[in-house]
């Protein structure tokens, strides 16, 4: 009867590991998938280049962008293969150029970060990316003081300085969007325990 108990407790708990290592790898692929997918939008996209000479800001000297006119107007988005984007995230400490998809899902998260919630022109945007380390991985290695940028699809720079970092709890929403900053990013903890 030992022997039983003990060659089904020994396939349990190879089966178990197995299933963890199957698990480990499905993980990695899906990473390697999302930095792939994030480096084919950054190229495809249309961005308006900044100006290239001094001559050309100062044509463009006293003409106010349009979300300054207007700044509840829609983030304009470029479709890119059958997604919206609404420009590119910067962390140049971190090594990192990420597009930003127009709205958030899961899925969509599983290709770039996402707008959770907000807009640049109104400072109030939240971003959400997943854990990966070609996404947002790394916000913990930020520090205050290093900058940020984020560039719509119509060109117009917005540049950020972080000030601190907040782990909340997983369901504390509201302690996430109530915060008075211009830019937000949130990912999960490994293992999502945390925000």
């Amino acid at each position: 009867m030992k022997n039983k108990n003990g060659s089904f407790l020994l396939s349990l708990g190879l089966l178990l590991i197995v299933a963890a290592l199957f698990l480990s790898g499905y993980n990695l692929w899906e990473e390697r998938q999302a930095a792939a997918s994030a480096a084919v939008v950054l190229e495809q996209m249309e961005l308006p280049q900044p100006p290239a000479s001094e001559e050309a800001e100062d044509a463009d000297e006293g003409l106010l962008p349009d979300y300054l006119l207007n700044p509840n107007m829609e983030m304009p988005v470029q479709s890119i293969d059958g997604a919206d984007y609404i420009g590119v995230l910067e962390i140049p400490s971190l090594g990192l150029a990420l597009p930003i998809r127009s709205e958030w899902s899961y899925p969509a998260l599983k290709t770039a970060p996402c707008r959770y919630k907000g807009s640049a022109y109104l400072d109030d945007l939240i971003l959400a990316g997943h854990n990966y380390e070609s996404h947002f991985a790394k916000l913990k290695q930020l520090s205050p003081g290093e900058e940020l940028f984020f560039r719509d699809m119509d060109g117009n720079l917005f540049s950020y300085q972080v000030l601190g970092l907040e782990i909340l709890q997983p369901e504390d929403v509201e302690a996430m969007e109530s915060g008075d900053w211009d830019l937000s990013l949130f990912t999960c903890t490994i293992g999502g325990s945390s925000r």
